[in-house]
């Protein structure tokens, strides 16, 4: 008969997570057991013997026993045999634990298992956060991440605003509108995952970058873990909402791009990661060269995917200067490649341009000699560069192969004896190196291998330049002229149409691709994408007035020009739904902040007595036996408190309860919100 150790094993190995190759993962059985992950104790209570083992009956409930089974597949007699076993057991240790096997060796911060109150997106509101844990707050996460009611829906186009009757769909009964939300975005994340889940192609943020002058201004002592605990909320449901080939972009200064690197390791894991991207994006000047230290230019962009095996990068490519290199001419590319006849580039142009060759041009005098260094200085930096552009397939430089293979080195020393005759080479396995002008062929000059110029040149913003490959290194997108891009303005926040351009361009791939965009301030995002004809998401909390994101999708619509226009031939059209989530301790919030006297505050006082979800640290009673001492207060400590007596899981109307006469929700919403949700 089998021991516990055994029977055990065989019934892990009925998780697909737990295994590879035949062999079971210890450190993802611990991992799973510290989340009390659902599917592993599901599998546990399945089998009555392991329910016997690990679980502990109190009164009617079963409660599994954590600490005894992690004891337990952490016996040394568990796996003994296996490679796995093996494996786990190899690294650093701390105490004569191994750090594969320590739960501390992770990224960590107080408050990590637990999600933010409602009221946490709001940058100047400066109460004390709550913190709901997972394990011991259930059912308050449960009510504050419930769908939420939409209110305030239309549709926008051209023609101006429009009643909104029903969404678009596709023939899966997927919605095909641009939709921008106004509301909590960590709320309304959680709103879209049943039309959205696992359906968006590309999400890009920009969220508050906590340097303490930026929009993550929260009032407590732990504003790091706040920062941490804050984003982590929305990566998780983020990732839930990306496709299974989607990709996230996530922009952030030099104060949080270690922890945030980390934190995204462990939500999306590190396998799934593509890059760090550098993006300059302001040059050494102006007040910042005060400042000691190296010049801060430089900005990251953390480009993750939901599945590596499954995203399909899309090279990008950046516009480059003509390369001096490519300085041969192939006169008669029309013949067989070994009778062409290259000559000088310079030469070329020369003759096409009249200019003679010889010593007279430089035996004038030194007025002369200037004139045609300034001349000669044009001809290399334009007319070379024109010309080399427009005859590509025939301009060519000769370039030493990399790592070339014996059949390729013996074929370059027979081009190198004869001089000035090009050989074709047909390529053989391992030579991929080489550049080629068919998948087979190569071509050979005087020892080296002939680069086509016409390789380096793309279509970029509907022009040829010459280019290269993108790397991880973006200094070329112009920062300086984006104040004006769309005809709202963002000061320290607004991120150029070019870079938004370029992050879809290299992963989406079909029109119908959903971009998302949950910090979408004054709308870069949505504006490039519906230029370019993706369908997007854009969610806002904070009022930008003259300067929304809906002002400037509007302009997109009536043929905004600035930003990416000329590039993507944009001509104006399309149209949005704009809906909010619909508020109810919000409101109260709103009211409390616009109140400008200690009697309007007494009479909200009322009101939110009457109709307002009170904080479970409030008694009324308490409250109204010492109105005297509040009244004192100074109007704005009495808003502070006004703030804190609220609920903030009651900021916005449940889906669940739309039919709650106290909400009033009226006949309108309700048929849009049942269009939405499907029911």
């Amino acid at each position: 008969m089998k021991n516990m150790l055994d029977y055990l094993k065989v019934l892990l190995e009925k998780d697909e997570r737990l295994v590879s190759k035949d062999q079971l993962f210890k450190n993802k059985i611990n991992e799973l057991a510290i989340k009390l992950d659902k599917g592993l104790i599901k599998l546990l209570l399945s089998d009555d013997k392991v329910k016997e083992t690990f679980f502990v009956q109190v009164d009617q409930v079963l409660v599994f026993d954590k600490d005894k089974f992690i004891r337990f597949i952490s016996n040394k007699q568990f796996l003994k045999d296996s490679y796995t076993s093996f494996s786990n057991k190899i690294g650093l240790t701390v105490d004569d634990e191994y750090l594969s096997e320590k739960k501390e060796v992770v990224l960590s911060w107080p408050y990590k298992d637990c999600v933010l109150e409602g009221g946490m997106t709001k940058e100047d509101q400066k109460y004390s956060e709550i913190f709901w844990n997972e394990i011991l707050a259930p059912d308050e996460i449960s009510r504050l991440l419930d769908p939420k009611v939409f209110t305030n829906a239309k549709r926008i186009n051209a023609a101006g605003e429009h009643k909104l009757d029903k969404f678009k769909t596709d023939g899966n009964e997927g919605i095909k509108d641009n939709i921008i939300i106004k509301g909590n975005n960590l709320l309304t994340l959680h709103s879209l995952k049943k039309r959205f889940t696992g359906k968006v192609k590309l999400i890009y943020i920009d969220p508050p970058y906590n340097t303490g002058n930026d929009s993550f201004g929260y009032n407590d002592r732990f504003n790091h873990s706040s920062w941490l605990t804050f984003m982590k909320n929305r990566l998780e449901v983020a990732k839930d909402l990306l496709s299974k080939d989607g990709a996230i972009f996530v922009q952030i200064d030099h104060h949080e791009v270690g922890y945030l690197n980390a934190l995204m390791d462990e939500v999306f894991s590190p396998e799934n990661k593509i890059q760090i991207i550098s993006v300059k994006t302001s040059s050494p000047a102006g007040f910042k060269t005060v400042n000691p230290g190296p010049i801060d230019v430089t900005e990251y962009l953390l480009f993750y995917t939901k599945s590596r095996k499954d995203f399909k990068f899309k090279r990008g490519y950046t516009k480059v200067d003509y390369d001096e290199n490519y300085n041969l001419y192939i006169e008669n590319i029309e013949d067989d490649p070994s009778n062409w006849t290259l000559r000088s580039l310079r030469d070329v142009i020369y003759e096409q341009n009249e200019i003679k060759l010889g010593k007279t041009i430089h035996q004038s005098n030194k007025n002369a000699k200037k004139k045609w260094g300034e001349y000669w200085k044009t001809i290399r930096y334009y007319v070379m560069a024109d010309f080399a552009l427009e005859n590509a397939h025939k301009v060519v430089s000769v370039r030493d192969p990399h790592k070339p293979t014996a059949k390729l080195k013996k074929a370059l020393k027979k081009s190198k004896a004869k001089k000035d005759q090009v050989f074709v080479y047909r390529k053989s396995e391992g030579d991929e190196e080489i550049e080629e002008r068919t998948k087979k062929e190569a071509y050979l000059y005087n020892g080296g291998s002939l680069s086509f110029y016409s390789n380096k040149i793309q279509m970029v913003n509907n022009e040829k330049k010459p280019t290269v490959l993108l790397t991880d290194l973006w200094t070329d997108l112009d920062w300086g002229g984006i104040a004006k891009e769309g005809g709202v303005k963002l000061k320290n926040g607004k991120k150029p149409e070019a870079l938004i351009k370029r992050i879809i361009e290299i992963t989406c791939d079909k029109k119908n691709d959903i971009v998302l965009d949950f910090f979408l301030g004054s709308g870069t995002t949505c504006a490039t994408a519906h230029k370019l004809g993706y369908q997007y998401i854009g969610i806002e909390q904070l009022e930008y007035c003259e300067n929304d994101s809906i002002v400037r999708l509007k302009n997109v619509i009536n043929n905004d020009q600035s930003g990416i226009s000329k590039a993507a031939n944009w001509e104006g059209g399309g149209d949005f739904i704009y809906m909010e989530l619909a508020k109810w301790n919000q409101n109260l919030i709103e009211k409390i902040k616009e109140a400008t006297t200690k009697d309007e505050l007494k009479s909200l006082w009322e009101t939110i007595k009457e109709k307002g979800f009170l904080s479970y640290k409030i008694n009324i009673k308490t409250v109204d036996e010492n109105a005297k001492e509040l009244t004192d207060l100074t109007i704005e400590d009495q808003k502070r408190f006004l703030f804190e007596c609220l609920d903030k899981n009651h900021l916005y109307i449940n889906y669940s309860e739309i039919n709650d006469n106290q909400y009033e929700v009226n006949d309108k919403d309700k048929k849009i919100n049942k269009d939405f949700y499907k029911d």
